[in-house]
């Protein structure tokens, strides 16, 4: 139903008129530690179904929650880098829900009194365009198990391995526009996780995954009712999400019907959202302080001392990248979203033209590991190797045509761009009387389209360059073939 033509990313033309989506995003991100949020047991991915559970995950009676201090760490380490109020006291609530995968019957959260308030972060969303979206909060949270739904034809099967792991909740403001958007802030949040260690943002695994709240309302007006989609574990599936609940609630209103507050889940095959339960609001979960944990308190030296353990940021090494390399704004953003991406530039483009390195590296080197499902650690292509590539193309002696045959080459092989161009004579020609002798050839052998171009056809002139390229095998100094067929035409 939606037409992209003169509507801004986010905005949906109806048969009534323009819609404007409010996107905000909780990120649920696990803790990289190796115990859990309030007992001993371990955090790891993967173990047999019940076989990481403590006597506190289990909720048996007179077991007591202990605080993980590394936690608490990587909670403040996180707020930090989201430019964020650190609280030097919070307070731990019950979140009070019955489901099956919950023992306790309640989840220990944070409500009035998180351990971090307002904060921002900065998104590139292309080439030119950057905006601001605003953190609202981040607690700490522990999870709930897993319902297994899928193993048996008549009964549901629960795992608690998952029950108690320590869970930081992101929470933005209602500051994004777009489905688009909304894919970069995922990105940002996952590249600053990542960065400082906090979480390593693997969403297959479900150590990072969203929940969208999404309305629709006319550019300007008020704020319409939400919808929140629950459990998104991919960047594409909630770009798709967004999409499908948005021109879901336009076709509702606009069809006479009202937008009901529900949580819903997005189903992957059909490319469209269905309701899971009516929303809860805050009340419906009767929180109140934890009785069995104290105020969560700290001190401004120990923040202090947090932050000097900060590396150096996305943002910062971006600028720092544009200032050092040369490169555009949007090619660092691309380049600084891993940390194995900039470590993996900065080598390569060590003493050579470092736009032309980047260009390689996003365009090519990104292009051929995604075609072979490679990462770049197991690149075939080392950061030295591409930039002596790079090295050889800026000083003429390969042309870029011939640079990407022996690319191809050195995925295969691995070899050094140098040994792959001397083994099979690939050095460009750069000699004038090389290349004028194939220019002599090709305009004997085309008199007539000469006269067509003395004649004004300016554009027979590519035909010229193509010729003379096709008799050097594409060795030629393109530069030089164009220089000398100019002369040599007159």
């Amino acid at each position: 139903m939606t037409e992209t033509l003169n509507l801004k990313p986010g905005q949906i033309k109806g048969t009534s008129g323009i819609w404007e989506m409010v996107i905000g995003l909780e990120i649920h991100a696990q803790i990289s530690s190796k115990s859990k949020l309030f007992s001993g047991a371990s955090a790891s991915f993967g173990s047999d179904a019940n076989s990481s559970v403590s006597l506190v995950d289990a909720a048996m009676p007179g077991m007591l929650p202990v605080i993980n201090k590394f936690c608490v760490e990587q909670a403040v380490k996180t707020g930090l880098a989201l430019n964020a109020k650190i609280n030097n006291i919070s307070v731990f609530d019950r979140k009070n829900y019955f489901y099956a995968d919950l023992p306790q019957g309640y989840q220990i959260s944070q409500f009035t009194k998180p351990i971090v308030g307002e904060g921002e972060i900065i998104i590139d969303l292309d080439s030119e365009n950057q905006t601001v979206v605003g953190i609202e909060r981040l607690h700490l949270e522990q999870d709930a198990g897993k319902s297994l739904h899928d193993q048996h034809p008549t009964k549901s099967f629960i795992d608690l391995n998952r029950t108690g792991v320590a869970l930081m909740e992101i929470v933005s403001k209602p500051d994004i526009r777009s489905p688009q958007e909304a894919g970069a802030y995922v990105k940002k949040i996952r590249s600053i996780l990542r960065y400082i260690g906090a979480c390593d943002g693997n969403m297959e695994e479900g150590s990072l995954r969203a929940d969208c709240n999404v309305s629709v309302r006319r550019p300007g007006d008020e704020f319409g009712t939400r919808c929140e989609i629950k459990n998104l574990n991919s960047i594409r599936f909630i770009i798709q999400a967004i999409q499908s609940e948005a021109e879901r609630q336009v076709d509702i209103i606009e069809s006479g019907g009202k937008i009901n507050q529900e949580t819903r889940l997005f189903d992957t095959s059909t490319g469209e959202t269905r309701s899971m339960r009516s929303k809860e609001d805050a009340h419906d979960y009767r929180y109140f302080p934890d009785p069995d944990l104290l105020p969560l308190e700290f001190s401004n030296e120990w923040v202090a001392e947090i932050k000097e353990t900060l590396p150096e940021l996305p943002d910062s090494l971006k600028k720092r990248l544009i200032k050092d390399f040369g490169i555009t704004p949007y090619d660092a953003s691309v380049l600084v979203e891993e940390k194995e991406y900039t470590d993996f530039y900065i080598k390569a483009a060590n003493g050579v033209d470092g736009k032309l390195t980047a260009n390689w590296m996003i365009t090519e080197l990104f292009g051929a590991l995604k075609k072979e499902n490679l990462t770049l650690e197991n690149s075939p292509v080392s950061p030295e190797n591409l930039g002596k590539l790079v090295g050889l193309i800026s000083k003429g002696i390969i042309s870029g045509k011939i640079a990407k045959d022996v690319f191809s080459e050195m995925m295969i092989s691995k070899k050094s761009p140098a040994e792959i161009v001397r083994e099979k004579g690939l050095e460009q020609v750069s000699d004038d009387k090389e290349i004028l002798k194939l220019i002599d050839k090709v305009i004997l052998e085309n008199q007539e389209k000469v006269k067509d171009y003395l004649g004004g056809k300016d554009k027979l002139f590519g035909f010229f360059v193509g010729q003379v390229m096709k008799l050097s095998q594409g060795k030629a100094n393109p530069g030089l073939v164009n220089k000398l067929l100019k002369e040599n035409l007159k």
